[in-house]
C-alpha cells in the first residue's frame, strides 16, 4: 500500500463508523421485530397473525431503496420528520426484521410437533413448553440463516448514502470525486465491507456453536 492509500483510509474509516453505528442501530431493532413478528404469524389470535402478516409482507414485497425514501422524502409531507441516520437504522431495520419474521416461523414450526403434544400431556403450560422445548431447539437452527440476514443488511447500509448519510459509501464517493482515484479507493471499501462481514459471520458462528453445544 503507497502513501497515497494510506491518505485515503481516513475519511473511509470515518464513514465506516458511521457504517458499523447504522448497522448495530438495525440489528438491534430488527431481532425483536422479527421475533414479534415471526411469532404474531403463529398466533392464534387474528388481532395479531393479520398485522404481523402485512408488516412481513408489505416490506418483503417492496423496494428497500423506495422505502427509505419514502420515509424521508414522504413523511415530511405529513408533518413527520425525522434525521437521517435515524431513517435509516429504522428502514433497514424493518426490512431486515420482515426478513427475520420468517426465519423465526420457519425454526419453530421446524421443532417436530410430537413434542409439543408429548409436553401437553406432562402437563406442562404452554410458556413451559416454549421456553423449555421450542426455544432452545429453534435458536440454533435460525442463527444460520439470520447470519446471511445481518450481511444482507450490512450491504444495503450502502443506499443510506442516498440521504444525506454520510457512511463509507458515501465517503467513498466524494473522494472519488475530489480524487479520482477509482480503483484504490473502491478497492479500499470492498476490503471493509468484506471485514466487517467476516466479523459478522465469525461471531454469529461461535454463538452457533455455544447454543448447540447446550
Amino acid at each position: 500500500m503507497d502513501k497515497g492509500e494510506i491518505n485515503l483510509l481516513p475519511p473511509l474509516l470515518e464513514g465506516l463508523m458511521v457504517t458499523l453505528q447504522v448497522t448495530a442501530g438495525a440489528i438491534a431493532l430488527a431481532v425483536p421485530l422479527a421475533v414479534l413478528a415471526g411469532l404474531g404469524r403463529l398466533s392464534r389470535l387474528r388481532l395479531l397473525r393479520w398485522p404481523a402478516s402485512v408488516y412481513v409482507e408489505v416490506f418483503r414485497g417492496t423496494s428497500a431503496l423506495v422505502q427509505l425514501f419514502w420515509f424521508f422524502y414522504v413523511l415530511p409531507l405529513f408533518g413527520l420528520r425525522l434525521p437521517a441516520i435515524v431513517v435509516g437504522i429504522v428502514v433497514l431495520a424493518l426490512n431486515a426484521g420482515a426478513y427475520g419474521a420468517e426465519v423465526v416461523r420457519g425454526a419453530v414450526l421446524a421443532v417436530p410437533r410430537g413434542q409439543r403434544e408429548a409436553a401437553l400431556a406432562l402437563n406442562m403450560t404452554r410458556w413451559q413448553i416454549t421456553r423449555r422445548i421450542v426455544v432452545p431447539q429453534a435458536i440454533p437452527a435460525m442463527l444460520p440463516p439470520a447470519t446471511n440476514l445481518m450481511i444482507e443488511l450490512l450491504k444495503n447500509t450502502a443506499l443510506v448514502s442516498l440521504v444525506t448519510i454520510g457512511d463509507l459509501t458515501f465517503r467513498g464517493q466524494l473522494l472519488r470525486n475530489d480524487t479520482l482515484r477509482t480503483v484504490e479507493i473502491f478497492g479500499l471499501i470492498l476490503f471493509l465491507y468484506f471485514g466487517v462481514a467476516l466479523l459478522i459471520t465469525a461471531g454469529m458462528r461461535l454463538l452457533e456453536r455455544r447454543f448447540r453445544a447446550r
